[in-house]
């Protein structure tokens, strides 16, 4: 209990209220892994909110762990490091894995986290963790079959793979970018609403990303920010992805490329403005004085075909077969909620985090639920716990982890413009389309009435929407009001406003697609267990702003609804247009399924089954490959026998390599020989 609140410290955080009818999570003890897992959690909230660097440690802790799971299996087989290990004399394979986990996890993070945003604290809780767990932080041998041995092992493997990886990791440096990214226009100054140089210089291309530059800036978990933004991680689609190769990107170095959004002047003209004019929608739904409300039962919301929000719920709760409740609420509530909630997760563990929290929460309710076993896809054997959770950490974050590379790497290839500079723009050249009641313009007559405030701006585009963080959030909103278009915020703090990053895609909409999609393969089903999941969060609870005015509870049946309000809760917070939203939404779905199906290949052992290739025309031969483990090309002249060795052996470091064989060899049929030395 000591760490979790040192994680915290300085931290308001969310009473959850977890029902899924009627049951609930029982107390229990924590497998080794969950332990550990909760450690970078408690690390990634009180560190600085990348999601890139965040998903890549949640990463390698999991394949840390699943690593040191596997030395001690027949079947599975490791990622970065390959043992068949020994269990020591007085040892159950139990004790030989929870201390080859330990050593191999607390070695990952104490590496990762040394020089991170309050490092003290998440140093001091590792320690303290591994010494609650009976282990010696003193125990750094890397030599000989003990459990501290292997760990210790592994966690060097992962080690040295980082500084491989395409990441940059340096202690000195962070993780230097080398791609000598610079923005096309210049900085946003909010505290003057233009550019150094006055508009329209510095405005140079509005398809593309503005930085932004505050007098005072803050993430959104309080970390000191750069007060000129800087992109975060614009070299990622460089870092080494699970199971995506070479061979797998396009001729633009990008993964599952969802091709250009809509572009002002150009293709999608009319799309790029009318996004704007629906971001100002949802902005101007937050006013809790505004009496409308919304049913978030999963009967009337959820059930989207995909990249799109038009379901119309679900009839009735598969696990019970009874309709699912009403649950009506002031639009203005959820809103607010929603664009809070899945900001950064309820705790600042960025998406990553939050979806590692949402699946740790999920094999609780499994485990409180009489009529659910922990079976991979309902299907196979009752699992322990720990073989469930590395499995399913692994799944998860390698899946996470793709969709980071993937994604950054579209955010920095296409460097699409946040909606704060788009609305703002338009709003100055006079080009936002007029909307009455929402989007007007100021005219002599509209100056003596509703926009008299604003009577110094005749010819001006106001907008009636939510109009900024009010002068004291614990106790007023800022409701809505008629404000110049050229002022609009988005429903942010004031200190932060909108990520340091490009908007297309939106990460939280890949994120969490991609988990969904993991979820459901692994557990067999798109509905949480008994078929509902619920937050509630109290009256006044809100950071941003005071509400909301009464408790709400956001209410999913699947894994699919809760990511989809995390895409579209980025819609209500201002932060991203629906075309960064639904492509966001489809990449996640193709990462997700493509890492569960790799996953499993390294569960089973599968992934050491190579095909039978034919030598193609220019004398290359490619294969994936799996460290540790030797690759030897054999050859022969029908596919009953290969006598001849056909290339040196190769002792596999990585995940990919190829041959180049001779095109005069008489022998055209090839196969690997796998061994493990």
């Amino acid at each position: 209990m000591l760490i979790r609140w040192l994680g915290l410290l300085g931290r308001r955080t969310i009473i959850f209220l977890l029902s899924s009818l009627g049951f609930s999570s029982v107390a229990r003890a924590k497998s080794v892994a969950r332990q550990w897992n909760e450690e970078a959690l408690a690390a990634i909230r009180i560190d600085f909110p990348a999601p890139t660097i965040h998903s890549r440690n949640l990463f390698h802790l999991s394949v840390a762990m699943w690593d040191a799971w596997a030395a001690y299996d027949d079947k599975a087989i490791g990622y970065l490091h390959n043992d068949r290990a020994i269990i020591p004399d007085g040892y159950t394979v139990e004790m030989a894995r929870h201390e080859a986990i330990s050593y191999a996890a607390y070695r990952v993070l104490k590496y990762r986290y040394t020089f991170s945003t309050n490092s003290s604290i998440t140093l001091a809780a590792l320690d303290l963790r591994l010494s609650n767990l009976g282990y010696d932080k003193a125990e750094t041998s890397t030599t000989g079959t003990s459990p501290s041995a292997i760990g210790n092992k592994i966690a060097a493997a992962i080690i040295s793979h980082g500084k491989e990886d395409g990441a940059n990791e340096s202690t000195l440096a962070g993780y230097r970018d080398d791609t000598n990214y610079i923005p096309v226009n210049s900085p946003l100054i909010l505290e003057t609403n233009d550019t150094a140089s006055f508009f329209p210089n510095g405005w140079s291309d509005l398809n593309r990303w503005q930085p932004l530059a505050f007098s005072v800036a803050f993430t959104q978990n309080g970390q000191i920010a750069s007060k000129i933004q800087r992109f975060v991680s614009p070299h990622w689609r460089s870092v080494k992805a699970f199971g995506l190769f070479s061979s797998d990107q396009n001729s633009d170095g990008l993964y599952f490329d969802p091709g250009a959004p809509p572009k002002l002047g150009g293709s999608g003209d009319l799309d790029y403005k009318n996004n704007a004019v629906e971001v100002l929608e949802y902005s101007a739904l937050l006013d809790p004085s505004n009496s409308t409300t919304i049913n978030l039962s999963p009967s009337a919301r959820g059930n989207n075909p995909l990249g799109t929000n038009d379901g119309t719920g679900h009839p009735v709760n598969p696990e019970t077969g009874l309709p699912y409740p009403s649950n009506e609420v002031l639009h203005a509530d959820f809103g607010r909620c929603a664009a809070e909630f899945w900001a950064d997760g309820p705790e600042s563990e960025t998406p990553p985090g939050h979806w590692n929290v949402l699946a740790n929460e999920v094999t609780d309710m499994i485990i409180a639920n009489p009529s659910l076993d922990l079976k991979i896809a309902r299907k196979g054997p009752v699992l322990e716990t720990l073989e469930w959770e590395l499995k399913l950490y692994f799944a998860l974050n390698s899946a996470l982890h793709n969709t980071a590379v993937a994604i950054w790497g579209v955010k920095e290839h296409y460097d699409y413009v946040r909606p704060i500079s788009a609305i703002r723009y338009l709003a100055r050249i006079g080009k936002l389309p007029l909307v009455p009641g929402l989007i007007e313009e100021i005219t002599s007559s509209t100056a003596q009435t509703y926009h008299s405030h604003l009577a110094f701006y005749i010819g001006s585009i106001a907008v009636n929407c939510w109009p900024g963080e009010p002068d004291d959030p614990e106790t007023e909103a800022g409701g809505r009001e008629w404000i110049l278009g050229q002022d609009w915020l988005p429903y942010q703090r004031e200190f932060f406003v909108t990520p340091a990053f490009a908007g297309y895609v939106s990460g939280h909409s890949g994120f969490s697609r991609a988990a969904a999609e993991v979820m459901t393969l692994f557990t067999g089903s798109s509905f949480f267990p008994g078929g509902l999941f619920s937050h509630t969060i109290p009256a006044g609870y809100l950071k941003f702003e005071a509400g909301p005015t009464e408790d709400v509870t956001l209410q999913w049946a699947t894994y699919y609804d809760a990511a989809d309000e995390a895409g579209e809760s980025r819609i209500y917070g201002g932060i991203h247009v629906s075309p960064d939203d639904g492509p966001g939404r489809v990449m996640g779905q193709k990462i997700g399924q493509a890492a569960y199906k790799h996953a499993k290949k390294y569960w089973n052992g599968d992934i050491l089954n190579q095909p039978l290739i034919v030598l193609n025309n220019d004398g290359i031969f490619w294969f994936q490959t799996v460290p540790g483990y030797q690759y030897k090309v054999e050859s022969g002249t029908d596919l009953l026998s290969f006598p001849t060795t056909a290339a040196d052996s190769i002792l596999a470091t990585g995940h990919e390599a190829s041959v180049t064989l001779p095109l005069s060899e008489p022998n055209r049929f090839f196969r690997l020989k796998i061994t493990l030395p």
